[in-house]
């Protein structure tokens, strides 16, 4: 049986939380092996779900902290899809050499139909067990983690580390990505003001987060929109017109609406609603979407050091033999919570943001 470890549980990872501390990380103690527990010699790595801007740099760091750890790492390409087909190659420290910037995933990621009937599943586990490898590293969000979960349960020891732009996993308050993909949207938003105060328009600017509305609410609070459209909250098409209205007439040159994609009047719902009543509201929307624009591009330096950490707090709980649980970031501090609380399961937006948002949108 794996170690179990309480919600939450703070965990040292042998990382300074301070960039001017990196140069005393190693070299690390190593941990005694679990009693019961053949030591770690092979561990795999794999990225899944959505790629999110600073995975390399978690795939880095569990490459570089496991070969410290004289630990045979394996990239597996693919995600999940690559674990079934045993699609996987030896990592060295060369071999992720400059990719900490770069972003995206080195190893691919793909959905896997097949991952999620248990056959797919055992056949992964053969996979595993004919490499020889005693655990493995899922890096993504929640669906990722879902199947890392269900690793967990079947016996095999998996850690989970939080990585995905919609910040909407249990056991993180923020996710490998977020940091990234909020500074895109908050970019694009000051760039349309720009043109939107130069021909005193209203704009409809949408950014991705699914069902979540974290990175929609964020980038409004941050690019000083008139208004925002989430999923959490129900969205009245006459109350954004309400506010645009009562912006012009406050004498603001420009009107801006930030919408979650997963919302009910979306950009393109919202846009079309305006457009149809357009005699009646006195004006309609100009609309830009960024999907995945947001996605792309090189990490920002709090995604690269945020993914560096967790990705190594993974191995550290490997090397303790306290699996079956995702690391995340709470309180500036590394915690890990059991994967059966993160699977399936979607972050509450904190409500006390949406009333700042609407007391700062007026």
């Amino acid at each position: 049986m794996d170690a179990q470890l309480p919600a939450t549980a703070p965990i040292s990872v042998g990382l300074p939380a301070t960039v001017s501390e990196y140069t005393q990380v190693w070299p690390q103690p190593q941990p005694a092996p679990v009693r019961g527990r053949p030591p770690i010699k092979r561990i795999a790595v794999l990225t899944s779900g959505g790629d999110a801007p600073g995975m390399n740099a978690a795939i880095r760091s569990v490459v570089r902290t496991g070969v410290e750890r004289d630990w045979l790492v394996f990239g597996v390409k693919h995600g999940y899809a690559g674990l079934i087909a045993d699609d996987m190659a030896i990592l060295g420290r060369r071999d992720v050499g400059g990719v900490i910037g770069q972003g995206g995933t080195m190893l691919g990621s793909a959905r896997s139909a097949e991952f999620r009937a248990e056959a797919g599943r055992r056949q992964a586990l053969d996979v595993l067990a004919g490499r020889g490898i005693d655990a493995l590293v899922v890096i993504g969000g929640n669906g990722s983690q879902c199947g890392a979960n269900a690793l967990a349960e079947m016996g095999f020891p998996v850690v989970g580390v939080a990585s995905t732009i919609d910040n909407d996993l249990v056991g993180s308050e923020i996710t490998i990505g977020v940091d990234t993909a909020m500074n895109i949207a908050l970019e694009a938003i000051d760039r349309l003001k720009t043109t939107a105060s130069s021909h005193h328009r209203a704009f409809l600017i949408e950014v991705m987060g699914r069902d979540c509305g974290y990175l929609a609410l964020m980038s409004a609070i941050a690019g000083g929109a008139e208004a925002v459209a989430i999923p959490e909250i129900e969205t009245d098409p006459e109350a954004i017109g309400e506010k645009l209205r009562t912006a012009y007439e406050r004498g603001k040159p420009h009107a801006l609406v930030v919408v979650a994609e997963g919302a009910k009047y979306n950009a393109e719902r919202l846009a079309a609603y305006f457009t149809e009543n357009r005699e009646r509201l006195g004006f309609d929307l100009r609309t830009t979407i960024l999907g995945h624009v947001q996605r792309g591009g090189a990490p920002t330096a709090a995604d690269r050091l945020l993914a560096t950490r967790l990705a190594a707090a993974a191995t550290e709980q490997l090397a303790r033999g306290e699996t079956g649980v995702l690391v995340g970031l709470n309180k500036n501090e590394i915690v890990a919570t059991p994967l059966a609380d993160v699977a399936g399961k979607r972050k509450p937006l904190d409500v006390g943001l949406v009333a700042l948002a609407e007391v700062l949108e007026k």
